[in-house]
């Protein structure tokens, strides 16, 4: 289910969010570029619990919301074989 205005909500969000963070940065960057993914998906509630944005946004019944850190069910805490083909430094990295 895909809603044709979703990439422009994500965008304006992602916008709104990225002109405060810049605006109250110490240290402003020289360049900013965003890599945009997962800006056409739609997520629907269940249990007053949504993922966003990498986290778990819960209600209760006061209203007061809180966060956790979400994983999609296929995550499967897996980074990087050891015994694969990339250099140690990015093993290393991991």
């Amino acid at each position: 289910m895909r809603s044709p205005v979703s990439p422009v909500i994500a965008n304006l969000s992602m916008e709104e969010f990225e002109e405060q963070a810049i605006a109250t940065a110490t240290y402003k960057p020289k360049i900013w570029k965003r890599y945009v993914d997962d800006t056409f998906t739609m997520e629907i509630k269940k249990d007053n619990t949504i993922p966003f944005r990498d986290m778990s946004v819960s209600r209760d019944s006061n209203g007061l919301l809180t966060t956790s850190v979400y994983r999609k069910p296929t995550h499967t805490d897996q980074y990087l074989a050891y015994d694969s083909h990339h250099p140690q430094s990015v093993k290393r990295e991991c």
